[in-house]
């Protein structure tokens, strides 16, 4: 079986009627957890992106709180975790500002939570991807809002 391009799947749902999209949304969101986060953000949550963002950072410092530094196998586990939840919201939002925001706070919390990240290349590597992956989004900001991330980024 072929799947459709987005093209053709665009121009089919504009000629579907309202009903049957509400149950092909709803048929979506049955089969998997992802999709009916999704649905959940875009119903629910996209009106005010600074207080999901707001959500999102708290989530994050109780994960960076529950994470046991005994061993480092384990610290690298939990924060790749903490890192893949913010990339899935990341997603979510589809917003460069809502990417940086995440993604600093991210940094600021590795960096003050006493993790010695800098003795594992790879969560040293994970580190330096995350900073890199912020320089290059705020590449395509203006000016004005780059000056103000690029002093926090600094501080980091």
């Amino acid at each position: 079986m072929q799947t459709a391009t987005i093209h053709d799947l665009k121009k089919e749902l504009e000629n579907t009627a309202a009903p049957r999209l509400i149950e092909l949304c709803i048929r979506l969101a049955k089969y998997k957890k992802e999709n009916k986060e999704l649905l959940n953000y875009l119903l629910f949550e996209s009106f005010d992106e600074n207080a999901y963002i707001e959500n999102i950072n708290h989530e994050t410092d109780e994960l960076f709180a529950e994470i046991t530094q005994t061993n480092l196998y384990f610290v690298k586990k939990s924060v790749r975790k903490i890192l893949r939840l913010i990339n899935k919201h990341i997603r979510y939002t589809g917003s460069k500002e809502a990417e940086v925001r995440l993604l600093l706070h991210f940094c600021q919390k590795l960096n003050s939570s006493g993790i010695p990240f800098t003795k594992s290349t790879a969560l040293d590597n994970l580190y330096k991807a995350q900073l890199k992956k912020i320089n290059k989004t705020l590449e395509t900001f203006h000016e004005d809002l780059r000056y103000d991330y690029l002093k926090m980024l600094k501080d980091l």
